[in-house]
């Protein structure tokens, strides 16, 4: 029997739980003007907490949608500032608020949620799964140059950041979002990306790119020089592009900025072409290589009857999920959806990894050759790998 309760975080509890996060970063309490700044928007989460009576856990969610393979939007729960107190860490904590958490899900019948992991051990046993990575990158201004027949279309016009906060979430929404893994943004979000802006002691600027229908995309950046003698860098904390152009046309934009020495990023798609604008692609140094957004499958039959599959040959799947054991059992895939049988399967796997494998990110024969999947059947790794493949690489692209 554990010694501590796990409950809806009280509304004048928000705050208290804030700090417990926030100190298990390492970092100190919110002060009162940061509070007025998050603190309507962290109280609107669902906030549950473990109690000792004192507080000694924490764990947030807000409501979002997640476009998945063939461009349906689903309902998503975003995970976010999950901490336990150093001193009640490894006794079972965590595992009470996931196991609540998920249970909260699916009783209010959310099919999907996410989260951005800081251990990569952590959450595996949770049912998540690595379900989009990411790549860091840093640029050499001063040598990087555009390929000459890198079109040259649209204009860019600069915000600041006051203007940026009331103007991102339109600029977003107006954006087609391709690419499986990107998130519709709610206000808490945006909320989320105001409160990081605010934090930074340069300037933050939006670099807003119009195309030949209107805006096509927008950069967030920031400038700052640590010392007289040390580079200047500039660091993208937001791309977002609806057309090649567009992507073209702000880069374009980005390394014509002066008094900057390096550009870096962080967590952008992999297959971002930021090389293959450069007429030197070694320019682009590649920095990390890591996960970005972990995905569960809460409603398993719903999550794979939402997205689309791109192969002619069935493949039988049979899933196992410990934590939420409605979802276990055989599903049959094909192109014309997803839906359970008593058929016999061909490959065998646990839930996360098929949140591995649900927006493209991991081939099922990959997994397979790494032991995530049993194969009953070898020869269906091939259907399957069609059946999962996507026309593009899973980003999330917002941090949360």
């Amino acid at each position: 029997m554990s010694d501590f309760d796990v409950r809806p975080l009280r509304p004048e509890e928000h705050r208290a739980a804030s700090d417990l996060f926030r100190a298990t970063l390492h970092r100190p309490p919110a002060t009162d003007a940061e509070w007025a700044a998050m603190g309507e928007a962290l109280v609107s989460t669902h906030g549950l907490g473990a109690f000792d009576p004192a507080l000694i856990g924490m764990c947030r969610s807000f409501d979002d949608e997640v476009t998945v393979p063939g461009g349906a939007w689903l309902p998503m729960a975003a995970v976010a500032t999950v901490g336990v107190r150093a001193d009640r860490t490894r006794r079972g904590v965590l595992s009470a608020m996931m196991a609540e958490q998920l249970g909260d899900f699916a009783r209010r019948g959310v099919p999907v949620a996410m989260l951005h992991a800081s251990e990569a051990t952590i959450y595996g046993r949770f049912g998540y799964g690595v379900s989009s990575r990411g790549r860091d990158y840093v640029i050499d201004r001063h040598r990087a140059r555009l390929r000459p027949d890198v079109p040259m279309s649209g204009e860019v016009s600069l915000l600041d950041l006051e203007t940026s906060l009331t103007n991102w979430e339109r600029l977003y929404r107006g954006l087609d979002h391709p690419r499986p893994g990107m998130l519709a943004r709610s206000a808490t979000s945006w909320a989320i990306s105001g409160n990081f802006h605010r934090k930074f002691t340069a300037p933050v600027t939006t670099a807003v790119h119009h195309g030949p229908d209107g805006v096509d995309g927008f950069a967030v950046y920031t400038v700052s020089r640590t010392g007289r003698d040390e580079a200047a860098t500039m660091d993208v904390t937001m791309l977002y592009s609806a057309t090649p152009q567009a992507f073209a046309g702000l880069w374009r934009y980005l390394l014509s900025v002066d008094l900057v020495d390096v550009i870096r990023t962080e967590a952008r798609p992999l297959d971002e072409p930021i090389d293959l604008l450069l007429a030197d692609p070694r320019q682009v140094t590649t920095t990390c290589l890591a996960d970005e957004s972990w995905l569960r499958l809460v409603d398993v039959p719903a999550a794979l009857a939402a997205r689309e599959y791109r192969g002619d040959d069935p493949v039988v799947l049979e899933v196992t999920d410990p934590l939420l054991p409605d979802n276990s059992g055989r599903y049959r895939i094909s192109g014309d959806g997803a839906a359970r049988t008593e058929d016999p399967a061909a490959l065998r796997l646990d839930v996360g990894t098929l949140a591995m494998a649900y927006l493209g990110t991991w081939r099922p024969s990959t997994l397979a050759s790494a032991g995530r999947i049993e194969a009953r059947d070898p020869a269906a790794l091939d259907a399957a790998d069609a059946l999962f493949s996507t026309r593009a690489t899973a980003w999330c692209g917002t941090f949360f």
